[in-house]
């Protein structure tokens, strides 16, 4: 990785999922446009990510693509002021009253049911001449230092690192004495375990560990066969060989996965009490 400008570096986030624990939102739209305010979730981690400086995208799309392809496409027109003359398209004018995101965005449809080790392999060819790439997943924020995390996974030397965080409990947490008194009660509180939340860095090697328990086709355009299995699999691997590391990260994180994520996040967005919002 020596060389290798931070902000050259690509950012790969897995959108194609179908969202299924959330459908009362992805039976309209994908996962990662779910909304948080009036933005997506996605436009959130994207956020997140060029504020450290990263700013080169790779969208994995698969489930409602053209949702995602849309917003991108109508982004000027959907969050600025603008004036245009009705017919004519060409002209117009936006007003800069609003600050213009500087983002390199490959979209690239990676199948509707392929899963997230098979599309990470049909973007390779948008990986080619990176030594080593970011990824993450298109459904959860956090207040993660991308720049610490970085530099953990170049002292490491492994082939991947991904980022651990407490999960936190759905239910509160009793303290009771041997006579049943109850001397403490935590609402939801953190676990002392980790879970991965995805926010990993990975050297191109790895797709020298992404081999496929069968092939299917996918329907991308020109797709040729690729796998089906899921990254987690591929960490797995690494696993067994010892070369796979995990970032502790002690701060916020939220996933995007009920209704109640959804309530949460927004509750949270709406209050001005967005732990993730770091720019």
């Amino acid at each position: 990785m020596q060389g290798l400008k931070m902000e050259q570096m690509k950012v790969v986030i897995f959108c194609g999922g179908t969202g299924t624990r959330l459908r009362e939102h992805t039976e309209q739209m994908p996962k990662p446009m779910v909304p948080i305010g009036n933005k997506p979730i996605l436009w959130h981690i994207m956020k997140t990510y060029s504020q450290h400086g990263f700013k080169d995208f790779i969208l994995c799309l698969g489930y409602k693509s053209e949702a995602i392809k849309q917003y991108f496409l109508n982004y000027e027109w959907l969050h600025h002021d603008f004036t245009m003359k009705v017919g004519d398209r060409h002209q117009w004018t936006r007003h800069n009253n609003h600050e213009m995101e500087d983002w390199n965005i490959t979209f690239a449809f990676t199948g509707h049911d392929t899963l997230t080790a098979g599309r990470l392999l049909q973007v390779k060819t948008y990986l080619e001449g990176q030594k080593s790439f970011m990824f993450t997943y298109g459904d959860g924020v956090a207040d993660i230092d991308l720049r610490a995390l970085l530099d953990f996974h170049k002292k490491t030397g492994k082939v991947a690192t991904i980022t651990g965080a407490h999960p936190t409990s759905k239910y509160g947490m009793i303290q009771a004495r041997d006579d049943q008194v109850i001397t403490g009660f935590q609402q939801k509180p953190a676990l002392s375990d980790y879970i991965n939340i995805g926010f990993g860095v990975a050297e191109s090697s790895i797709f020298d560990n992404i081999k496929g328990r069968r092939l299917v086709m996918t329907d991308a355009p020109g797709a040729e066969e690729t796998e089906d299995r899921m990254i987690e699999d591929v960490f797995l691997d690494l696993i067994n060989k010892q070369q796979l590391a995990m970032f502790q990260h002690e701060g916020f994180f939220h996933p995007m996965d009920t209704h109640k994520d959804y309530e949460d996040l927004n509750k949270m967005w709406s209050r001005g009490n967005a732990p993730w919002k770091v720019w």
